[in-house]
């Protein structure tokens, strides 16, 4: 409150010292001659000539009337410059109620004025910044880890500002520091409460901290989450994940193709779910397959090494799936399918010289596996690395 006394203080000087000279009154002007006697000491001046015969009696009284002609333009004069003195009188009083009426005036609008355009676009309300955080280094010129570091510094001055941890909290886990994304989250839910939002977040990156494992404190701040919001793609996600986990592949897949139908065309985590269950299917597919008599296994291995083939005539860019084939078809026994799919890798391939080189080296152990009868000779790739 003192501030604002002082602000008000020191602008009341600055007007009135800019604006106390219009309020004096103009000095008068200076006091005029005395005509008349003046005129006196000149008769008496040209009495002393004519008695001492400096002049002859015609010339004094030439003189004396040219004295007496001066003393009466000087008295005409006189009297009209008395006017004007009035009016101007007269004149000055008005100027002067005028300029003292500005002064008021300017004296009250220019300080109400400012404060009403620093309410309207100022921040009154905004606390001082401390100098050291004034002369720190624009946020736009610091690194993530400085900034990171002046969060910090600051949270540790302000350790109940659940805003700042619920902002820190994603820049850990983007740094890899899931521990220290867990115990930010973990405030910010005890600072600013449960949402869906911080719940699945949380869980998230309890889950990250535990190398992947939807554990039990996960899993339940991903029920909380869902339970207050059912639709949230996160939390059924990662209670997919759990299911799996423990076991339930069937019900992980039902789980996942619910979360793909509900998704949106645009969804940036469908290639992710699609993804997990390609995996949970193929691990779905072989605990059957193990399960099966052995010639029934062998004709699953043989449908889906089939499969395999028909996806990499339609996807061909993929190393890992040519080797994959090549692979499945030296298990079954099936030599000659394994010599056409090394030929069509290194078609498919030919642009990828470390691909192309990882063939060779497949084509190689198999023909040392199986010597003599190995695999049927494939024309070798271009020299590679």
């Amino acid at each position: 409150m003192a501030i604002w006394f002082i602000f008000a203080l020191m602008t009341g000087l600055a007007i009135a010292a800019v604006l106390w000279p219009l309020s004096r009154r103009q000095a008068s002007s200076p006091p005029q001659v005395d005509e008349r006697r003046f005129y006196e000491q000149r008769l008496a001046e040209i009495d002393r000539d004519l008695a001492a015969g400096f002049i002859g009696p015609a010339e004094a009284e030439a003189a004396r009337a040219e004295a007496a002609r001066r003393l009466l333009a000087e008295s005409r004069a006189a009297a009209g410059d008395a006017a004007g003195a009035r009016a101007a009188a007269g004149d000055s009083e008005y100027a002067l109620r005028r300029r003292r009426a500005a002064s008021a005036i300017a004296l009250s609008a220019i300080p109400l004025l400012t404060l009403a355009i620093y309410g309207a676009v100022g921040s009154p309300d905004l606390p001082s910044l401390p100098v050291a955080e004034r002369q720190a280094a624009p946020l736009s010129s610091l690194r993530e880890d400085e900034l990171v570091a002046r969060m910090e510094r600051r949270l540790a001055a302000r350790p109940d500002d659940g805003e700042g941890w619920e902002l820190i909290a994603p820049v850990y886990q983007r740094l890899g520091r899931a521990s220290d994304a867990v115990s930010a989250w973990a405030k910010a839910l005890r600072l600013r409460g449960e949402t869906p939002q911080r719940l699945a977040r949380y869980g998230e990156a309890l889950v990250i901290d535990a190398g992947g494992v939807v554990g039990a404190p996960a899993r339940q701040a991903f029920e909380k989450a869902l339970a207050a919001e059912p639709g949230a793609p996160m939390p059924r996600y990662y209670l997919a994940i759990a299911r799996a986990q423990d076991g339930d592949v069937d019900g992980a897949l039902a789980a996942f193709r619910a979360l793909l139908a509900d998704a949106p065309a645009d969804a940036s985590w469908r290639g992710a779910v699609a993804e997990r269950m390609r995996r949970l299917e193929r691990r779905a597919a072989a605990g059957a397959i193990a399960a099966a008599p052995e010639e029934e296994q062998k004709a699953a291995i043989a449908s889906m090494v089939e499969g395999l083939a028909a996806r990499l005539r339609q996807n061909p860019d993929d190393p890992d799936g040519w080797i994959m084939l090549v692979r499945s078809w030296l298990v079954l026994g099936r030599k000659e399918e394994a010599a056409a799919a090394i030929r069509d890798a290194r078609a498919a391939l030919a642009g990828r010289p470390e691909a192309l080189a990882a063939i060779d080296r497949l084509q190689a152990e198999a023909e040392k596996a199986s010597a003599p009868d190995a695999v049927p000779a494939v024309p070798a790739s271009p020299k590679s690395p």
